[in-house]
């Protein structure tokens, strides 16, 4: 594999936060995750609502500096982003949003939408060039005749068609790497299959590094070459997608796979099914006041008395594929992976944690 042209290294962010009767917390939501991204390949990003991955793809395109940890753009640290340094990690490293409409601002035609992005980043190129690759662009994202989407407003668009836009509007900068922060999720399901390929495609032609955030496992499947699981603020699980997906080696990577739509699966099992629920289980931890030991312990069938008070260590379990779960240093691993979800859920409501 050709070297990462994006990296985070053991970066950790937390935000402080005032509460209305003046009191202090701090929120910790991104602590020592490791994340590399390479030419040509899609690394997604999975977890439920509120388990960091947002606030990582904000770290990476810098749009937050890390508390800790440090950001590589192909092999060089990256400082705090000023003048001309900033409009070149800029240019390299394009977010795209998970609202289209907000992305694009609605008093302007898609024409300047574009061209803005196309000046600051091509300052040499004259008004019928900027035109003339502005239509490239839009032709890029299959949006045809070119002419007749440069004259439209944002709110003229479908959502498909908006995002679409911002895509070409992020390619405008000819970026290193996409980092695209559940990119579908507001989309129609009937064009979603679209915009996958589409990423697909752009990645494919121009060896971009693509990260793509979802909660959708089953999308993550289709389109990713690496998948990396967090809960809670850290990562849990990460390596190569059918190795992940085929077998999981965390308990929270199995509840994911269990809980996402299979049409060869005999039953549909539910969230509730799967995680219990809120009472049964409970929510997902605050990230103010975070469990000790492994974040995930609280809803974990296989809890271990070590795994309330210590963070468990990396177990590499496979080529490029490791978990951060006790069980493997207890030789234990076998046992989840043979584990039904019935028998998961089951052994969490009715038994004592070991």
């Amino acid at each position: 594999m050709s070297e990462p042209v994006l990296e985070a290294v053991d970066v950790t962010k937390h935000f402080a936060v005032t509460s209305g009767v003046g009191s202090t917390a701090t929120v910790r939501a991104v602590e020592d995750v490791t994340l590399r991204l390479h030419p040509g390949r899609v690394t997604a990003v999975v977890g439920e609502s509120g388990s960091g991955k947002t606030t990582l793809a904000r770290l990476l395109a810098r749009f937050y500096e890390p508390t800790e940890g440090a950001i590589r753009l192909e092999g060089r640290l990256v400082g705090r982003p000023r003048g001309g340094e900033e409009l070149a990690y800029r240019k390299a490293v394009q977010l795209i949003f998970q609202d289209p409409f907000g992305s694009l601002n609605p008093l302007h035609r898609v024409r300047h939408n574009i061209d803005r992005a196309i000046r600051l980043h091509h300052r040499g190129l004259s008004r019928a060039e900027r035109l003339a690759r502005a239509r490239e662009l839009l032709e890029r994202v299959s949006l045809t005749p070119a002419d007749d989407y440069l004259r439209k407003f944002p709110h003229e668009l479908s959502g498909g068609q908006r995002q679409r836009v911002v895509i070409a509007r992020a390619l405008a900068v000819e970026p290193r790497v996409l980092l695209g922060d559940e990119p579908i999720s507001m989309l129609d399901v009937s064009i979603r299959l679209e915009m996958l390929n589409l990423l697909d495609r752009l990645r494919r032609e121009d060896g971009l590094a693509l990260l793509y955030i979802t909660h959708d496992i089953a999308s993550a499947r289709y389109l990713c070459d690496d998948i990396v699981v967090m809960y809670a603020g850290r990562v849990v699980e990460s390596g190569p997608k059918e190795a992940v997906i085929s077998n999981p080696r965390h308990p929270y990577t199995k509840l994911l796979i269990e809980s996402s739509p299979d049409p060869h699966r005999d039953v549909a099992l539910d969230r509730d099914d799967v995680f219990g629920s809120a009472e049964e289980l409970g929510e997902p931890p605050s990230l103010i006041d975070p469990p000790s030991g492994c974040r995930f312990h609280p809803r974990c069938p296989f809890a271990m008395e070590r795994c309330r008070t210590t963070r468990p260590p990396r177990a590499e379990v496979g080529p490029g594929h490791g978990a951060d779960c006790w069980l493997h240093e207890a030789g234990r691993g076998d046992e989840l992976a043979s584990a039904s979800m019935t028998r998961l859920v089951s052994r969490t409501l009715t038994e004592e944690i070991p």
